[in-house]
This record gives C-alpha cells, structure tokens and sequence, in this order.
C-alpha cells in the first residue's frame, strides 16, 4: 500500500483560500514522504482547459524530479456549470462527461490511470431512478473513453455530499449495471462513518473490485484524530491483498487550515501502520 494526499485542501475549492500553485504542492507532499499526489481537476492546479500540452510537460517533469506520481484525479463537481452526470438538464450532463473525458485525458497525460466517478446528485422533480439512469449512461461513455487511454475508472459512495449513490449497494449496483472490466469501486472512510457504517465493512465487501481509497476522520480531520479505526481498516486492506494508494481527503472545509500540517500529521500516523502490514 501507498499513500498519497488529494489536494483539495492546497487549491482553493471548494474554500478558496488558503491556496497554492501546485509547482509549490509538488515537493511539499514529496518532502513529506508521500508517494503519490491526488489532483483535483480545479483551478489552479489542473483544470483542464487551462493546462496546455507544454504545461502538462512541465507537471509531469516536476512530478518525476521530485520522486512522486500521479494517484489519481477527480472532477470538481458544483459551481457554476454543475457537471453534473445525473442531472435533468440534457446539457449538463453532455458537458460533465465532455468534462470526465478531459480529466482523464489530462491525468493520462500526467502518468496516472485512475479516474473517480462521483455519480451526480438528484435533483428535485427527478426520481431517483431516472438520475440513476442517466448517471449510468454517463459511466458507460466515460469508461470506453478511459478504457483507451489505460485507465481504471473508480465510483464513489458519497452520501455526506450527495443523494444518488449513498451506500456501498448503490455504488455495487452502478458498478454493476455498466459490466466493464475497467469501472470499479472505491469509498471514503468519511462517508462510511457518516452513514455510521464500520469502514472495514466496505473493504471486505468490495473485495476484488476495490481500487482506491480515500482516508478522512470525521469532520475531515487526519486519521487518528477522530473515531476512525484506522488500524482495523489496514489490517482489512492486508487481508483482501489491497495493493493500491491510500489518499488522505481531508482539511478542505476548513478556513483556517493549515494544509501541511495536516499533510505531515495524517503522513506520520499513517505510515507506520502501512509498513507494519508489509
């Protein structure tokens, strides 16, 4: 197992301040310890439209002069054009895929494989089943495009933000409904916690099909510093045979954060509970 840090809590969303360019980010993680770097696909860091072939060149020569790789990348759902896969405006969910496509393109172009799918949220007037309908037609698409580019496509179960898939069955039931050997799972201590589900719960029943992970304590603090059983969660990780990255999602609700200190504190707890499971 890896650890990687999401850089939410250095890039101005969906707070925006403090922020920090991410030729700044880069070696602070790598300094650190860290493995690998979660981008989020938001302004500054690596909003796709704004980043150019030679400003890809030049994040990913940063990225391997400082001995550190690209874990995965996500959207910046909300805001202003929403991209929003489950929503009822047809143009909307044309653009977030348009969005997904690009995403994965861009975090290809960084080195990396993994795109996370947060499936879109129902809007009022839309029955559930309708929005789910669409957020799979939405996955479908995105997969085959991230297919060629070599790249595993992980849903999430993000009930603390969303209404559309909010419990481990929801994101299985989606996984499962597209039937692509390139679309699987991932979950977020977070939102287990918030539905006051066991985190290792998730892991021993996604199994085979897990392929990221996100750590947060609650309140999106560094593990350790909550309720969260982190020692518990690695141990169900070494169990399955989870190889892949554990990204720490956390600090980015808060104002006042101080995003290497929770960068250092969440590494420091960490680390020696991964190299005591081999």
């Amino acid at each position: 197992m890896k650890l990687a840090f999401n850089t939410w809590v250095y890039s101005s969303f969906p707070i925006w301040v403090p922020a920090y360019p991410l030729d700044e980010v880069i070696p602070r993680l790598a300094r650190i310890g860290y493995d690998g770097i979660e981008i989020g696909a938001a302004a500054p860091h690596a909003y796709p439209a704004y980043v150019g072939p030679e400003r890809r060149k030049e994040i990913r020569s940063l990225l391997e002069a400082n001995g550190i790789e690209v874990s995965a990348m996500l959207p910046a759902p909300g805001g202003g054009p929403g991209f929003n896969v489950a929503s009822p405006s047809q143009e909307e969910r044309r653009a977030a895929i348009e969005q997904y496509k690009e995403v994965a393109q861009l975090c290809a172009d960084l080195g990396g494989n993994t795109l996370l799918y947060v499936a879109g949220w129902v809007i009022y007037g839309t029955e559930w089943k309708q929005a789910f309908d669409w957020s799979r037609e939405a996955l479908v698409e995105i997969g085959r495009a991230a297919a060629d580019l070599g790249m595993t496509v992980a849903v999430e179960q993000n009930p603390a933000d969303g209404n559309l898939i909010e419990s481990l069955d929801d994101g299985v039931e989606l996984m499962r409904s597209v039937d692509a050997p390139n679309v699987k799972l991932m979950f977020d201590t977070i939102h287990a916690m918030y539905r006051n589900e066991v985190p290792t719960d998730y892991v021993y029943r996604m199994g085979n099909d897990l392929r990221y992970v996100h750590l947060s304590d609650i309140d999106r603090l560094p593990p350790g510093q909550g309720r969260g059983d982190f020692v518990g969660l690695v141990q169900a990780l070494t169990d399955i045979g989870y190889d892949g990255y554990l990204s720490m999602e956390i600090g980015f609700n808060y104002r006042n954060a101080q995003p290497d200190k929770f960068a250092r504190e969440a590494y420091e707890y960490m680390k020696p509970l991964v190299e005591a499971a081999g």
